[in-house]
C-alpha cells in the first residue's frame, strides 16, 4: 500500500481545531494581565524567517526542574525559531525572553515528553504517540513523528522565571 505522504486525518482535523482556536486565544494571551488560561499557554511572538513578519503563536508549555519551559512542536511554526536567538513570550501578561532550543533527539524527546505528561497529562493528547502497557511511548511511532517534523521546544528564560504566583 503506496503512502501518500498526507498527514492522518485526524491530525488533519486536528489542525484545523488549533487554527480556529488560536484566533480567540491570541487576544486572550495579548492581555496585559494574567488570564486562566495563562497557567499552560503563553503567547510567543515568532519572527518569520523569509517575511521578517511577526507571528503570534499559542503554545501550551510546563516547567521543567530547571525552570525551563517546555513546549511540544509539532506545528511548522518551529521552523522559524533560530537555536540561541531570543524570542519574545507572553506568559500570564508579561513578556519574557526567552533563547529556543529545538530538540530533536529521540531519547531526549522522550524523557522530555515524559517531563510533560506529568506536569500535565492532556499534553500527550496533543501530541499523539500512543504509550504502550507499561506506559512508555511508543519507541517506532515517536521516531516516526520527529522524523516527520515533530520536535520538543526547550525554551531558555532569560532574567529569571515568569509566572511564578
Amino acid at each position: 500500500m503506496a503512502t501518500t505522504g498526507r498527514r492522518p486525518a485526524g491530525r488533519r482535523m486536528q489542525a484545523r481545531v488549533m487554527a480556529a482556536a488560536n484566533v480567540p486565544m491570541r487576544a486572550l494571551l495579548g492581555l496585559p494581565i494574567a488570564t486562566p488560561a495563562g497557567g499552560r499557554l503563553m503567547l510567543a511572538f515568532i519572527v518569520g524567517r523569509k517575511t521578517g513578519r511577526i507571528y503570534r503563536q499559542p503554545l501550551s508549555y510546563v516547567r521543567d526542574d530547571a525552570g525551563n519551559l517546555l513546549t511540544p512542536g509539532g506545528g511548522a511554526w518551529k521552523r522559524n525559531l533560530i537555536s540561541g536567538t531570543p524570542v519574545r513570550l507572553r506568559i500570564r501578561g508579561r513578556d519574557h525572553l526567552a533563547r529556543p532550543e529545538v530538540v530533536r533527539d529521540q531519547q531526549t524527546v522522550d524523557a522530555l515528553l515524559d517531563v510533560m505528561a506529568r506536569a500535565n497529562p492532556m499534553a500527550g493528547r496533543f501530541v499523539g504517540v500512543p504509550r504502550d502497557q507499561d506506559g512508555r511511548l511508543d519507541q517506532q511511532r515517536l521516531g516516526q513523528a520527529i522524523e516527520h517534523g515533530f520536535a520538543v521546544v526547550r525554551w531558555h528564560l532569560d532574567g529569571g522565571e515568569p509566572g511564578r504566583t
